[in-house]
């Protein structure tokens, strides 16, 4: 019989990666993680190392078997693994970059998963997530899929639609961050708090809190209402919400929900901020230099603190906890991305949807909601029917699929202005978009 689990991390030279790692360790008495396999590209190879020799040093210094291996060969990593997850950029800073400040020329929002950037950004992850997923079929069949890549909602429907892959599990830490941004709204423990989350990655509601079993929903939204608790996030400008919005809203808007909510604001803040700044990849492109030189340091043997500035805050707690409740069939509660089977009744059934699932060995029940509230029902399958066209966008390579993603996506404001960003962006990202340029070069 095999002994241990065997992890394979896909974009290991990813600064998140310390974060898994840590995840590992603390639960390493009932999550016996054997080999974790770091997996990047040659572009990232130097990244590799150092996050891997990082890896080792603190899997020594915790005194753990677990053996690291590095290797820019996928397929000699994915052999028989349990578990694979997924945390990698096409294109890496640079493309990101773009996606940001395109959009904003035309003035329309530049986001990493919203708007033209989250449909450029899933054009180009979509068929190496695919690739991927073919590689499982042969070498690793029964191993679960953990995607943390974004857009991962996008990317999660993509696997369940084209792929044979049903092992697979989206995964985004806005849900744990907003729990504990509500535990921390009302100091109280973590644990004492539920929230029934719904909807789509990024585009996910609280419809009710509950502290120690009795609903403090109101009370909720009056913390919220009040800029010092606005739930907000790394890498979200934390804009006040207006208070009789939210009240009206009645349920709680994750820190995503400024783009639809405060479109005009957030547009605005961009702007000043891309010229300020730089575009939010620009930042985080410094935060990983300064990042990477602590890595270095041959004494560090643990996590660095300064990580959390990257976003990716509670990543590993909710990429270890599934794992761990995957293992163990611990059938706790969790919120995460996986076909919808009825859960929300406003959301076709064959559709991912990001959703409160019982987490067991045969993966997550989801755990039915009805109908999403009116006031909010149509904005989200409206983002759906957008993540569906854009995923068939990204496997056919069809322009006009493309511009009809881009143009239904509410953040661009018109046809016309679709199709110059898309113009403007296909050739951009064009290394990294052959599905789209294959039958020019054929003729």
């Amino acid at each position: 019989m095999k002994k241990g689990i065997k992890i394979v991390t896909i974009g290991g030279g990813s600064s998140y990666t310390p974060e898994l790692v840590e995840g590992f360790i603390k639960r390493y008495d009932e999550l016996p993680v054997s080999e974790l396999w770091l997996v990047d590209i040659p572009a990232g190879e130097e990244k590799l190392k150092i996050v891997g020799s990082l890896a080792k040093r603190m899997v020594k210094k915790a005194g753990l078997p677990i053996e690291v291996h590095l290797t820019m060969d996928r397929r000699e990593a994915l052999k028989d693994a349990d578990f694979v997850t997924t945390q990698f950029r096409v294109g890496l800073l640079d493309a990101r970059t773009k996606d940001e400040r395109i959009p904003l020329k035309y003035n329309v929002i530049g986001q990493e998963t919203n708007g033209p950037g989250g449909l450029f950004k899933g054009l180009r992850t979509i068929p190496v997530i695919l690739d991927i997923c073919k590689d499982m079929e042969e070498l690793c069949p029964d191993a679960w899929l953990v995607d943390f890549t974004n857009p991962a909602g996008m990317v999660t429907e993509a696997v369940l639609r084209y792929s044979n892959i049903h092992k697979v599990v989206g995964l985004c830490n806005v849900p744990y961050g907003m729990k504990m941004g509500i535990a921390g709204a009302l100091d109280v423990e973590p644990e004492r708090i539920h929230v029934d989350f719904a909807g789509l990655n990024h585009m996910v509601f609280g419809l009710n809190v509950y502290l120690d079993g009795v609903s403090v929903l109101n009370e909720v939204i009056e913390k919220m209402a009040d800029p010092e608790n606005s739930l907000s996030m790394k890498n979200i400008a934390a804009l006040g919400w207006e208070p009789d919005f939210l009240r009206a809203l009645g349920v709680i808007p994750c820190g995503y929900h400024r783009y639809y909510f405060k479109t005009a604001e957030m547009l605005e803040e961009e702007l000043e901020s891309s010229n300020k700044v730089g575009t939010r990849a620009e930042v985080v492109k410094q935060v990983e230099k300064e990042l990477f030189e602590l890595y270095k340091d041959p004494e560090l043997a643990i996590k660095p603190p300064q990580l959390e500035q990257r976003g990716g805050a509670y990543y590993s707690d909710a990429a270890c906890n599934l794992i761990n409740s995957i293992y163990n069939d611990k059938r706790d509660i969790q919120t995460v991305n996986t076909r919808n089977n009825g859960a929300i009744a406003s959301i076709p059934n064959d559709s991912a949807v990001e959703v409160n699932c019982i987490i067991t060995k045969e993966g997550p029940i989801p755990v039915t909601v009805g109908d999403l509230p009116v006031s909010v029902r149509g904005l989200v399958q409206q983002i759906k029917s957008f993540e569906r066209v854009a995923a068939e966008a990204a496997v056919t390579g069809d322009y006009h699929t493309a511009l009809l993603a881009m143009t239904i996506n509410p953040l661009v404001p018109s046809d016309k202005t679709a199709k110059q960003i898309l113009d403007e962006m296909l050739e951009a990202h064009k290394e990294y978009l052959p599905q789209f340029f294959k039958k020019a070069a054929m003729v």
